[in-house]
Formats: structure tokens, sequence, C-alpha cells
């Protein structure tokens, strides 16, 4: 949980600090101050309020992002405005940048595609939202993302998971410098930890308790 949240205000933070911009400008060796919005200016959407999702949102809400939440069921978290399936829309219009951390299901296959992006709320203080996806690649449509990009619908994004694993050589996303890209990493398991996991279920399931973060099979998650 705490990898997973850690990669994800990381990358909110590199791109409200225009990061991306700056490494451009290091590398022309070019000194030009940029427009520094502060996180108390942009609102963070999260996709998917699950253990990693409230995880991350507790944590921008710290780091002073404004934050709402959007989730299959309506969650409810202190201090973040959660909305349920059917407001996704009012949800879009609130996130300056959206973040991604929904499991793969036939309803979320796809999901981040060029329709959700124009949802997006306009005139934000980066200019364009910004996408950011850990969840699942099959979430996520990789050429409306480009498309998107290149038509100034989206500023940039941050990704760590994609369509096909790992990423094609020919994907255009290698080339597009306001894309960061890491190669599924973003929430690395320790296998000291799953050892322990699964010790401790055990123990449960010998003790007559109930076995915890368990799959639904009909939710698919």
């Amino acid at each position: 949980t705490n990898r997973m949240s850690e990669w994800v205000v990381m990358q909110c933070l590199m791109h409200l600090r225009q990061h991306v911009a700056y490494a451009r400008q290091h590398a022309r060796k070019l000194w030009s101050p940029l427009n520094q919005p502060e996180a108390s200016d942009l609102t963070v959407g999260v996709m998917g309020m699950g253990v990693l999702g409230t995880d991350s949102a507790r944590k921008l809400k710290i780091m002073g992002f404004n934050v709402v939440g959007w989730s299959r069921t309506k969650k409810s978290v202190e201090g973040i405005e959660t909305f349920e399936a059917a407001e996704l829309d009012a949800f879009l219009g609130k996130t300056d940048i959206l973040v991604g951390l929904l499991p793969l299901t036939p309803d979320t296959k796809g999901i981040f595609n060029a329709q959700l992006f124009a949802k997006l709320r306009r005139g934000g203080a980066l200019g364009a939202p910004v996408f950011i996806n850990a969840g699942r690649g099959g979430s996520q449509v990789e050429a409306d993302i480009i498309a998107a990009i290149e038509k100034g619908v989206l500023k940039g994004a941050s990704l760590d998971v994609f369509e096909t694993e790992p990423l094609p050589v020919s994907s255009k996303l290698w080339s597009m410098d306001t894309v960061l890209m890491t190669p599924h990493t973003a929430s690395d398991s320790e296998a000291r930890a799953l050892f322990a996991h699964v010790e401790r279920q055990i123990e449960r399931f010998e003790a007559g308790q109930g076995l915890q973060h368990l799959v639904s099979r009909d939710a698919g998650y």
C-alpha cells in the first residue's frame, strides 16, 4: 500500500511542479522559471477507492491537494468528496489530475479513453488535465492517450501499466516528452511481505477466523 501511494503522490508532485518541462530545459541548458501552482490550486480525482486508492487519496490530501474519489459503490472517506458509478461525469468535471487505480473487469476495460478525457475539468492551474495510471493496463486506450496529448486535451501522463507489457519499442509513448513511465513497478511486492501475509491467513484459518483481502468472483476483484 505504501509503495503505491508513494508513487502516486510523487507523480502528482512532478506534474504540479513542472518537472517534465524543467527536465527539457535541463537538457537544453536553459534557465527559465515556469509557473508554479500550489497543490491547493488543483483537484486530484482518484478512480478506484479500494485500499490503494483510499490510502493514496489520504496522502494527497495531507500534501495539500484537493481530492475527490470515485468508485463503483460510494465510499465514505473523511475530508474527501466521493462519487459512485452513476456520478462519473460530475467527478470528472472537478478533476485536474486523474489517477487510475481500478481493477480490470468487463466494466473497466478501456474506460480511460477519448470520451472520458474530454470530460475532465478545463482551465485548471496546469493548463490542461493530466492522466496517471497505476491500476491495470487494460483499463486504458493508449492510442487515445497519445491523441489527447497531441491535441492538448491532456497536458501529459504518468503510466506504470500498459495494454501490452513490456511496452513495445514501437509505441509512440516512448518518444513523448510529456509522458513519464515506469515498468509496472509502482507497487512491487516484497517476497517477505507476501510470505508473512500467507502465514497470517493460515493462522487465521486454523483459529476459525475469516480470511483477509478476499476476492469476489462476481465483482472480478
